[in-house]
């Protein structure tokens, strides 16, 4: 597990000072209405809370972190990744913005989450499940963490179920997605572990069924853009 974690920490540290442009880029920026949506389910699940604690699983560079910290000014977010590259430019753009006082970073793997139990309010994994190195024991870590009655979002890109639409996913995710990333990040590998990973991702049925035998409850789950990405969401009881 921690070998797998540190190969992936370098890939992404590799491609770290390009990410944010070639996400913006390879999505059309529709990454940044799915990020969105995340997040107003988690603003809509901790708007009875006072002094909302968040948590911020895989934060790469630190959108979804920061679009967490602005739901109100009593927020105060932890972003954690393994990748020290990431996190930096996370850290900067936090800098820029005067976020400061309401997020702190930390580097971490979601098998291994250095903060004590039944803690946060809820938890946002943007795209970043599918990185885990063991899926079940990163969950189970979130679950740890979560307060009772504490909801997970999980936000993640999906192969569509359209066959047509597959049709063209495929020709984009396998041909053209790792020609652009290669073109703009020098890294064609790290795009096609993109698309590696996006197809192993289990399937909506198997992934929620995953979910419950991590003892979440209460999973619910969307399709967006004709089952490009999901969400899904699941409380601790």
């Amino acid at each position: 597990m921690a070998t797998e974690n540190n190969h992936i920490a370098l890939m992404f540290n590799d491609i770290a000072p390009t990410y944010d442009k070639l996400n913006h880029i390879l999505s059309l920026n529709v990454d940044k209405s799915w990020r969105r949506k995340a997040v107003h389910r988690v603003k809509k699940a901790v708007s009875g809370v006072e002094k909302p604690l968040l948590l911020d699983v895989a934060c790469g560079t630190a959108d979804s972190t920061i679009a967490l910290a602005k739901i109100n000014d009593n927020v105060r977010v932890n972003g954690v990744d393994i990748s020290e590259g990431m996190l930096k430019i996370g850290e900067e753009k936090v800098g820029k913005l005067g976020l400061n006082d309401r997020i702190i970073f930390s580097v971490s793997s979601a098998e291994n989450i250095d903060f004590q139990d039944d803690i946060y309010d809820a938890a946002l994994v943007a795209f970043g499940v599918r990185n885990f190195s063991d899926r079940e024991t990163g969950l189970k870590e979130i679950l740890r963490v979560l307060k009772p009655n504490g909801t997970l979002i999980v936000l993640e890109l999906s192969e569509p179920q359209n066959i047509i639409i597959r049709w063209f996913y495929n020709l984009y995710f396998k041909h053209i997605l790792p020609f652009i990333g290669k073109c703009v990040s020098g890294n064609k590998e790290a795009y096609r572990y993109l698309q590696k990973t996006v197809e192993k991702f289990p399937m909506p049925k198997e992934f929620i069924a995953m979910l419950e035998s991590c003892g979440y409850s209460e999973i619910k789950h969307k399709a967006l853009t004709f089952g490009l990405c999901r969400i899904y969401q699941a409380k601790k009881v």
